[in-house]
């Protein structure tokens, strides 16, 4: 049994390239493009692997892409279980403009998955309970009901396993109403969207976080700052931390490392500046290399001490 489940329900292989300058209308010849396996949990558990943590990565797997997909991940030895589905798994391709720093990011929407496939996921995660934590990340394939996270916090909830969710839309909003989720990591947009304010300043998001963790939609938001860093809130404290100054190479997958670095140090027992600690150093050192290689452990373990957390 893994200490951490990660349940991915629209993976992709993420892809990417680069090149001086993206331009309409013209042929842009890329350079040679590099191939990872993506997706919110999936990019969650090979963080979390990384860092000696126990994972499993369940998701769904089609076609000859989701077979590149799963092969990439085997490579990187993270244990997984793959739900298999008709259609084929969908990629994602994001090119670096090297002139400007900038990254262009394209998103399909995935394959229709079947209801007998995604019951089959459900049905293993059922019979797989984690012993520490349940993480939900990414959003919902087509043909998926958008209650789907909520049925699987409930259920969780029933047997005692903490949920952790990293996800938008109404299948987080429905989530959120159960009261069985332990985490869920807002960016300022989406606790703007979530709570209808603006949220100006440091004490203004604490505030929001506050509120909603009052009325039982989570015991713990860490809402993320982009460039200003990150917070982590509680029901009776909130702790803010600036962001690293490092080479950025990239921003993807800097939020899914955000998440592996808290669930670690929670593993850990770490108290929760201390957790805030670990997410920001692991968001940082994702920023260092290309695509969606993600952050590697001793860059994490390096950067940890640099990361400055200070009370609200």
């Amino acid at each position: 049994m893994s200490d951490v489940v990660t349940f991915t329900p629209n993976p992709a292989l993420d892809v990417r390239s680069s090149i001086a300058r993206v331009t309409p209308d013209h042929k842009m010849r890329c350079e040679t493009p590099m191939q990872h396996p993506g997706g919110g949990g999936v990019n969650v558990a090979r963080v979390l692997h990384r860092l000696g943590a126990k994972v499993t990565a369940v998701y769904t797997s089609g076609g000859a892409t989701g077979e590149r997909h799963h092969r990439l991940l085997h490579l990187e030895g993270v244990r997984s279980h793959v739900v298999p589905i008709t259609q084929e798994t969908r990629e994602s391709f994001s090119v670096f403009e090297t002139d400007t720093g900038s990254d262009y990011r394209f998103v399909l929407p995935g394959p229709r998955v079947q209801t007998s496939e995604w019951q089959a996921a459900l049905t293993h995660l059922r019979q797989h309970w984690p012993k520490r934590f349940l993480v939900l990340s990414g959003g919902l394939a087509p043909g998926m009901p958008e209650d789907l996270y909520a049925q699987l916090v409930r259920e969780a909830q029933a047997v005692g396993v903490p949920v952790v969710i990293d996800s938008n839309g109404e299948p987080l909003a429905l989530a959120l109403q159960t009261g069985g989720v332990a985490l869920f990591k807002p960016s300022l947009r989406e606790l703007q969207q979530l709570t209808g304010e603006a949220l100006a300043n440091d004490a203004d998001i604490a505030r929001a976080a506050q509120s909603l963790i009052a009325q039982g939609h989570a015991q713990r938001v860490a809402v993320s700052l982009g460039e200003s860093g990150a917070m982590l809130v509680t029901a009776q404290e909130a702790w803010r931390a600036r962001a690293l100054s490092v080479p950025v190479q990239t921003t993807i997958g800097a939020g899914d490392s955000f998440v592996a670095g808290m669930l670690w140090a929670w593993l850990r027992h770490e108290p929760a500046a201390e957790t805030l600690r670990w997410a920001v150093a692991a968001s940082a050192a994702a920023l260092l290399a290309p695509g969606t290689a993600l952050c590697q452990s001793a860059d994490v373990h390096r950067l940890r001490p640099e990361v400055q957390i200070a009370p609200v």
